[in-house]
């Protein structure tokens, strides 16, 4: 199979706590910060990327948010208690047409919804992962209580997540409709898709990195493994290339962002240990890329203006959002 790799190193905690050391941005944006990377994109990003809209096509990167997302796969980890939304009604037609709301001398439906906030398409807040005892920039995790997070709160990001989007398309590079589960994807593979592409990662930047898992899922008809379990995805160091980009956030249409099984049996998901709670960066995880990159590959345009603010939950640790790629 093409871009097939040979087996790394496995990772030690050591190599988990030199990386910490190495790519700590506590403190870079001030002792207060609670938006780490974010803080990349500039105006004049914003201004330069709304210059890419040229056809006026806007595309939507989110899952529907309804009882066939991708939590209702059977796994072998546990869920850690996310499930698929549920969707009630509160007031409805029926009850319109019956007429027994009519003493409100208004008719009209209502619903609401419950889910949790990482179920369907997603960022990763900064108080979502901790590294010891402490969240982004230093602050002690119980910060995060009961009642929410207390620091680095979602919707500290509320005006954010607007700036040039750019698409990384492994699988198309490679030759190949959907990568492997397992297969890592490294700092040198990302560097070669920018110049396959001709498209260059800059900072300020949300990154888009597609690995065509969710459309094997689609394929197979079947989330089954999709929540938790094996998966393409980013390789551990990876996070030195996006430390030295300076992207704003990153993103990838897989469930956790980096590669399963991960690099190491000594930590779960060691690139979430240093990406978010020690680089401050911003991840998205569960976009849907499929119709993006079908786009892409027509127009051979891997940059584009890209919106995907998160709901401003006072204390989220996490947000659905629908994230837009507009051409």
């Amino acid at each position: 199979m093409a871009g097939a790799q040979q087996k790394p190193r496995k990772l030690t905690v050591d190599d988990i706590r030199a990386a910490a050391e190495r790519l700590k941005n506590w403190g870079r944006w001030g002792t207060d910060d609670e938006i780490g990377t974010l803080n990349h994109t500039e105006p004049g990003d914003i201004i330069a990327a709304a210059q890419l809209v040229r056809k006026g096509k806007v595309m939507s990167l989110a899952l529907p948010y309804d009882s066939h997302g991708p939590q209702g796969g059977k796994t072998k980890y546990p869920s850690m208690g996310r499930f698929n939304p549920v969707h009630l009604m509160m007031r409805t037609g029926t009850d319109a047409f019956s007429g027994v709301l009519d003493s409100r001398k208004i008719r009209g439906a209502d619903d609401v919804i419950i889910m949790p906030t990482q179920c369907g398409t997603q960022w990763d807040g900064l108080g979502h992962i901790f590294y010891g005892d402490h969240m982004w920039n230093g602050y002690d995790c119980r910060n995060v209580t009961s009642a929410g997070a207390q620091k680095c709160g979602i919707e500290k990001t509320r005006d954010r997540m607007v700036g040039r989007g750019v698409l990384l398309d492994i699988p198309q590079m490679l030759g190949q409709d959907y990568l492997p589960d397992g297969f890592a994807i490294t700092s040198e593979m990302l560097e070669n898709a920018g110049r396959h592409f001709g498209v260059e990662v800059r900072r300020g930047d949300f990154l888009l990195v597609r690995t065509g898992q969710m459309e094997a899922m689609r394929a197979a008809k079947t989330w089954d493994g999709y929540p938790g379990g094996d998966a393409p995805g980013l390789a551990f160091d990876t996070l030195d290339w996006l430390q030295t980009k300076q992207v704003a956030a990153i993103a990838t249409d897989t469930w956790g962002a980096e590669v399963r099984p991960n690099e190491t049996e000594e930590a779960n998901q060691p690139w979430h240990w240093i990406s978010i709670p020690i680089m401050g960066l911003t991840v998205g995880e569960i976009f849907d890329l499929e119709e993006l990159a079908r786009d892409c590959t027509e127009d051979k345009r891997y940059e584009f203006m890209f919106v995907a603010p998160a709901l401003p939950v006072t204390g989220a640790v996490g947000s659905p959002v629908n994230p837009l790629a507009i051409k």
